[in-house]
């Protein structure tokens, strides 16, 4: 058949009606090669379908003839179509890029399928391609009809931008379409999901320096490896750690009675702060200072009796030495006198002091006594001479006295805020301490560290400063809001205790080095200006100028002893009397 040959209804074009689609094809500017217009009498029709018969046109031979022009004018038109729906970039005159080796096979069965379906029917139910369809010479004009744009084509898989990186060299690199096919790919690899993620996130034990928010969220064998605790994902301002401290069970402290559990009435114990009228003795009897008397009260039996009473003199001090049942007293007129507390009668009296003996210290056998006459004196009990030594160095009343027994150094304090630490029996101090801005009449040693003395300091002052007398210096201070009046170190546990006065009248707990409170004690309505610890270290006994006296358990029993104490002097609970 010749190139102007006849076409019968539903038949397909003879291969000489190709050339128009090639010349389709073709570079602009280049001559038809059918330049002969056809015959009247032979003639094609194009029958258009109903709405959206671009999709389903179908070919029809009637009556109607048109000229071989018009079926290369629509050929044109369809295919400049068909041109501008195509990806971007592609070339009507470029060969089809090869599918790519990681098409799915059920994906290319689906279009074969689907392909074949269509030729049936005459209509296409998958979305077009996004590329141009194969070389209009592999298809008759019948099935370019049937297809036109949608023919199902397959774009290769989406890369990751890393995988990107690998493939073109160039990370800036844009190429869109590619200028050439796209490289094979591994067989191993499967189509997934890009790992490109809006935000990314990385705990800080992965963070990379330079890099703080790294490209995607790092994994792990077992999933995403997140620390959860990571200050990078908390939404609190809170640190970690504080919400750990704020949330953990509060460590509860040692438990303290709040409330004394015996009061004595101490009818004339006097409301003065340089005097020293309680103490506690090792035979388990407490020795107090009423006026002009001296009582005892025993710890065991709670009975109370009368040791003596001074004619025209007031009590002004009492001592118990350390082992024994002697008790040293001073009065207001400047004497120190000595009793047997067991057999209740004076042994001797001591002169020295021309005024008032404020403060009484026992080391053994040796009596030390300070006076408001500013002068301290060492005396030797055992030999007949009323004084040893005579120490000057405060230049105001002497109102504290400590001895430190195992190291054989005494501490003075003064009402000239001084506190100084005199070596053994030397007759000048062995340190000067000028800390404290008010008058030092609590004195403590440790019996914990060696050369750790305690002192605190009157209203102008209100701290506790902690002094290292081996080398001379400050250890520690704090500031305790009120007066003190008294110091004593626990002998079962590193605590100490403090009587206050101006303006909350407490007794408090320490714990060292921490100066935590441990408890904080209130009853008294007057200044806490005696204190006195019993022979076991469990119990402390306060007085005031409320004329009473309150004992309180604060203590624990020392490691390794027995409820019943270490000896027959120690305490019992079970035998104290009814309170009053």
């Amino acid at each position: 058949m010749g190139v102007n040959g006849d076409v019968s209804n539903g038949a397909a074009l003879s291969p000489t009606m190709k050339r128009p689609i090639q010349e389709a094809h073709s570079p602009a500017g280049a001559s038809p090669r059918l330049s002969t217009p056809p015959p009247p009498s032979e003639r094609l029709r194009v029958e258009p379908s109903h709405a959206g018969s671009s999709r389903n046109g179908r070919l029809s031979s009637r009556s109607t003839d048109i000229g071989l022009d018009a079926v290369d004018s629509a050929l044109r038109r369809e295919i400049g179509r068909q041109h501008r729906e195509s990806t971007p970039g592609a070339s009507p005159s470029r060969k089809r890029q090869r599918i790519n080796a990681l098409f799915p096979l059920a994906l290319a069965k689906t279009s074969k399928q689907a392909s074949v379906s269509c030729m049936k029917t005459g209509r296409l139910r998958l979305h077009p391609g996004k590329r141009s369809g194969p070389p209009m010479g592999s298809f008759t004009f019948k099935e370019v009809k049937l297809f036109e744009n949608s023919i199902p084509q397959v774009s290769p898989p989406t890369m990751s931008p890393e995988h990107n990186r690998l493939s073109h060299g160039h990370a800036t690199r844009s190429h869109t379409p590619p200028n050439a096919p796209p490289p094979s790919l591994p067989s191993n690899l499967t189509p997934s999901t890009p790992h490109k993620n809006l935000f990314s996130y990385m705990s800080p034990r992965h963070n990379i320096a330079g890099h703080p928010t790294p490209s995607r969220t790092p994994q792990s064998r077992h999933g995403p490896n997140l620390d959860t605790r990571s200050e990078v994902y908390s939404l609190s301002p809170v640190r970690y750690g504080s919400q750990q401290l704020l949330l953990s069970p509060r460590r509860q402290p040692r438990a303290v009675s709040k409330v004394p559990y015996k009061v004595l009435d101490a009818p004339e114990l006097a409301d003065d702060f340089y005097l020293n009228l309680v103490d506690w003795g090792n035979a388990n009897v407490l020795g107090v200072g009423l006026g002009s008397s001296v009582y005892m009260w025993n710890a065991q039996t709670s009975r109370v009796n009368k040791l003596c009473t001074l004619e025209d003199d007031t009590v002004t001090s009492v001592s118990w030495i350390q082992k024994g049942t002697h008790i040293a007293i001073g009065t207001g007129k400047g004497l120190v006198q000595i009793w047997d507390a067991e057999r209740q009668r004076r042994l001797r009296t001591m002169v020295g002091h021309t005024n008032r003996v404020g403060a009484l210290a026992w080391n053994t056998h040796i009596l030390t006594s300070g006076s408001r006459d500013r002068t301290i004196y060492h005396r030797d009990v055992r030999a007949p001479d009323p004084w040893m030594r005579k120490l000057v160095g405060h230049k105001q009343e002497v109102c504290g006295l400590k001895w430190n027994c195992e190291d054989g150094q005494l501490a003075s304090g003064g009402n000239d805020n001084k506190l100084m630490v005199w070596d053994k029996l030397s007759d000048s101090p062995l340190w000067k301490f000028s800390d404290h801005t008010a008058a030092v009449k609590a004195i403590a040693w440790s019996p914990h560290q060696r050369g750790l003395l305690a002192s605190g300091g009157g209203t102008a002052d209100r701290r506790i400063i902690f002094h290292d007398t081996v080398r001379g210096t400050v250890v520690n201070e704090i500031d305790t809001g009120s007066q003190v009046c008294n110091l004593a170190w626990s002998k079962n546990s590193n605590e100490i205790v403090s009587t206050h006065g101006y303006s909350q009248n407490q007794i408090v707990v320490w714990k060292y080095p921490s100066m935590t409170q441990v408890a904080s004690l209130t009853g008294h309505t007057y200044r806490v200006l005696y204190l006195a610890m019993s022979p076991d270290g469990r119990v402390v006994v306060t007085g005031a100028g409320d004329e009473t006296l309150r004992f309180w358990n604060v203590f624990g029993k020392r490691p390794g002893m027995r409820d019943d104490g270490d000896g027959g002097g120690s305490i019992r609970l079970q035998d104290w009397g009814v309170i009053r």
